[in-house]
Order: C-alpha cells, then sequence, then structure tokens
C-alpha cells in the first residue's frame, strides 16, 4: 500500500507483518506498534529484540519509519534490552513523551 515494498519485514514471504497501527503523514509511512508491561519478564527481552530487529530492517525503507510506543514498570528489570534497541530505533517513545505531545510534532 502506498507504493512502499515491504518484503524486508516478510521473512522471504513466509510471513505477513501486521502493526497496532497505522499513520500516513504527507512524506512518510509509520508502521506502529503498541504495548504496556507491569511486570518483567523473558515476553519483554524477546520483544526488545524482535522490536531491534524490525527497526534494522526497515531502515533501508524509503518513505517508512517503525514507531514502537511502550511503557510500565516491566522495563525497570529489562532496561537493558530497551536502552539496546532505543539505540537503534529512532521513534522509541514511553506514555510520558504521547503525553508531551511527541506525536504532534512528528506528524505533522
Amino acid at each position: 500500500m502506498w507504493g512502499l515494498n515491504l518484503e524486508l519485514l516478510s521473512n522471504q514471504g513466509k510471513t505477513v507483518k501486521r502493526f497496532d497501527f497505522v499513520v500516513k503523514t504527507e512524506n512518510n509511512v509509520f508502521g506502529i506498534e503498541t504495548n504496556f508491561y507491569t511486570s518483567g519478564g523473558s515476553k519483554l527481552n524477546e520483544t526488545a529484540r524482535s522490536y531491534k530487529n524490525i527497526a534494522v530492517e526497515t531502515k533501508e525503507i524509503r518513505g517508512f519509519d517503525f514507531m514502537w510506543l511502550t511503557d510500565g514498570r516491566g522495563w525497570i528489570s529489562a532496561r537493558n534490552n530497551l536502552e539496546e534497541t532505543f539505540d537503534v530505533l529512532e521513534h522509541l517513545y514511553s506514555i510520558d513523551d504521547l503525553e508531551n505531545g511527541v506525536l504532534g510534532r512528528i506528524f505533522r
């Protein structure tokens, strides 16, 4: 859709990546994942790794950006994995970021 080739996200056509939300701006399309973790565990670490991979893969797709909105106390115990993803993902935001209008600045 919108002339974007998302084959890099399809595992050689074996899977289809579906995002929680997709926002189309004048110059870009954002694929957005959202989650909130009240407790720690392996799920957080796997999610961070998976989204880090998506961030790296989507850097090659012109006109597309991956965005992750996440928060919760669970990240306290998994902060290292979250930080690794933060280092490669331009659009990683918390509830505080949302309350301070980050989406309004990005989606102009």
